[in-house]
């Protein structure tokens, strides 16, 4: 009985782990495109524009 609580519990560690890892990365990987985002958007000229087709 004990082996069997023991293995639940190093199971249910296991799939926590898993959880904060995928957490993490998903964190990092926004992170990092937010911050491309912005960069992006810094290069653009601020201020109204005028676009002329012809």
């Amino acid at each position: 009985m004990k082996t069997k609580f023991a293995a639940s519990v190093l199971s249910a560690l296991l799939y926590a782990q898993g959880l904060l890892g995928f957490a993490a990365l998903a964190t990092v990987l926004l992170k990092e495109r937010a911050h491309a985002e912005i960069t992006a958007n810094a290069d653009m000229p601020s201020g109204p524009s005028v676009l002329v087709v012809r």
